[in-house]
């Protein structure tokens, strides 16, 4: 049954992943694959006319559009099999480049564009890239003092300078029969993309996928989230596309004609949301932990934090109720109707009005915050996978979701535990290896052939997947115990003060926390208590302020054993960010980083013991 799903929407095993674009083309030329926000003309031709601030691109301009593209690199010489580096934020030329270097089967490096030079410069030496496609003159200029370091890439283009354009006038000299005879050439095990991960610790490893491992895992997501995927959907997507999550979303727009609408980043997501209303979306844990912090400060600075925090409560005992034998009583209907009408509709509202899904990953997602999001009536469906697995193998579908798990294994995944407690999984969508890195490739995986992910879990008598934790992440402390800090630290996070929290305690006598302040909750925190102005360095030892992330800390303390619980912590003078080394793309703590950036303050947690 899996594998004639998958057939049915991607052509057969064989087929490239391009070939869509042309059945979409065939099928539906007049269907709107995409919608170019804020077009620029510069970077893309606008060829039609119409609202100048969205632009919609049908199915058969798209396939004109990737054509044109892929000319211009057969025109430049890249060649079956040849990588190409594409550094640039999320917008339509990013997946414009992806499907156009497919199309010739060509292999798509993807490189976040927060990268410091020293990643850019792995990557691009690593992989052995011919070219690299970039977005702006910092890329550029970063690429090109670069360059005596990477004799193998022969030309950069930047998108935003005209590049493409310029590219696409090169391929005009190229017969359209040599692309399509390049595309039917490729076949389901050539490389599709090398995708280096983001690295909470050590060098980034570029992981190889092939067209049959994602369109396998497109296939089977689409079997088991028909609602989601399907043609007259639409998404906006403000993820990285250098995220192998965010890169299975495309993907599936694409092969089943949905209407994506691509956003550069987050700061702007909340009004993009507002203004191409998508059905559902995709996102990481910390967006919603913002979304319902933003609503918490919009109540209490209209004096109605008391109903936010009652609304909050009747989400979460609704949401449980619905999980239970009988399901919410009568007073607890009554109280979460009032409730839709006083504060879960602005929350949804503020997703457009139409979306009521999202498919979350990346980061664990907090078992509270997803009842309360259910409750308010937006379904947060957590999925699990990694960048090894093209990217997902589980997931929470409406029709059977388990808030706490990660879902069931997708149709055509195997899943079993180590007696260690590791996830170990098989599948079409598993990758072939590291590039260039078979030491690493081998230890990736068991004798008989199963993928060690590097993640802790169980499986339910139901089937449902519980992640506890991650196999490196395990602390040790003096005394011998072991510690999964995820759950603890999620639990700490979840007060309106905090940001980020980390807890320190691998050969220590006790378990410690660093702790960050949200920066928007701080600047209310100060004027409740009379210190506009101050900085937070200044005030981090304030009383009242310890006070409150100490009541944080005791609400995660008693949901463990006496010796996992935080015996101090230390709130630091800043958050930590991406800029800086300290967290991922998706936002997960580089604990390395943090501990040698902060090593002062984590022997102060510990000086005089």
């Amino acid at each position: 049954m899996w594998e004639t799903a998958v057939e049915s929407i991607v052509g057969g095993e064989d087929a490239s992943l391009a070939e869509q674009v042309w059945r979409n083309a065939a099928q539906d030329p007049d269907g709107v694959q995409f919608v170019r926000p804020d077009p620029d003309p510069r970077s893309w031709p606008v060829r039609r006319s119409g609202r100048p601030d969205a632009l919609p691109v049908t199915c058969q301009q798209f396939r004109d559009d990737v054509l044109a593209v892929a000319r211009g690199f057969v025109a430049a010489g890249v060649a079956h099999g040849d990588r190409v580096g594409l550094l640039s934020r999320t917008r339509y030329e990013w997946t414009l480049v992806d499907y156009a270097l497919w199309s010739i089967g060509a292999v798509t490096v993807p490189i976040y564009d927060t990268s410091s030079m020293q990643q850019i410069g792995w990557i691009l030496g690593d992989s052995g890239a011919v070219a690299c496609v970039v977005e702006t003159g910092d890329h550029a200029a970063t690429v090109h003092g670069l360059r005596p370091d990477l004799p193998a890439v022969r030309q950069v283009w930047r998108i935003d300078a005209g590049g493409l354009i310029e590219l696409t006038a090169q391929g005009d000299a190229v017969d359209v029969a040599e692309v399509d005879a390049r595309r039917a050439a490729v076949t389901g095990e050539d490389m599709a993309t090398i995708v280096y991960t983001s690295g909470t610790t050590g060098p980034p490893k570029g992981c190889v996928l092939t067209h049959r491992n994602i369109s396998a895992d497109v296939g089977a997501a689409t079997e088991v989230l028909p609602q989601l995927l399907r043609p007259g959907a639409a998404t906006v997507l403000f993820l990285p596309l250098a995220h192998a999550f965010a890169r299975l979303i495309q993907v599936g727009m694409v092969h089943n004609r949905a209407t994506l609408v691509h956003s550069p980043d987050l700061a702007g997501m909340l009004d993009q949301l507002r203004r191409f209303r998508p059905t559902f979306i995709l996102a990481v844990p910390r967006v919603f932990e913002k979304m319902r912090d933003q609503a918490r400060h919009a109540a209490e600075d209209a004096r109605r934090g008391w109903l936010f925090t009652l609304a909050e409560q009747v989400a979460v005992r609704y949401s449980r109720a619905l999980d239970g034998p009988r399901g919410p009583g009568v007073p607890l209907r009554l109280a979460h109707l009032f409730f839709d009408v006083a504060v879960y509709r602005r929350l949804r509202a503020a997703l457009g009005g139409r979306c009521r899904t999202a498919i979350v990953g990346g980061a664990p997602l907090a078992e509270r915050l997803g009842h309360f999001f259910r409750g308010a009536g937006i379904l947060l469906l957590e999925g699990y996978g990694l960048t090894e697995t093209s990217p997902a193998l589980a997931v929470n579908v409406p029709t059977a979701m388990r808030i706490g798990t990660v879902g069931r294994p997708l149709p055509g995944v195997r899943i079993r535990t180590a007696d260690n407690g590791e996830v170990l999984a098989q599948s079409q969508v598993v990758f072939a290896g590291y590039w260039n890195n078979p030491e690493a490739t081998r230890e990736a995986f068991t004798d008989d052939g199963w993928l060690r992910t590097g993640d802790l879990g169980r499986l339910d008598d139901d089937g449902f997947l519980h992640i506890t934790g991650r196999t490196k992440e395990i602390m040790v402390t003096a005394a011998g115990k072991n510690l999964a800090p995820a759950p603890i630290e999620e639990r700490i996070r979840a007060h309106p003060l905090v940001s980020q929290s980390m807890l320190v305690a691998d050969g220590r006598p006790y378990v410690a926390a660093l702790v960050t302040v949200d920066p928007q909750a701080w600047q209310r925190w100060q004027d409740a208590q009379g210190h506009p102005g101050g900085s937070l360095a200044q005030l981090r030892d304030d009383p009242r302020l310890r006070g409150a992330i100490q009541g944080a800390i005791d609400q995660a303390n008693r949901t463990v054993s006496r010796a996992e619980q935080v015996k101090t912590f230390r709130i630091l003078p800043r958050d930590l960010t991406e800029a800086d080394g300290e967290l991922t793309p998706t936002l997960k703590i580089k604990r390395e980083v943090v501990q040698a950036h902060f090593a002062d303050e984590i022997a102060a947690l510990y000086r005089g013991h």
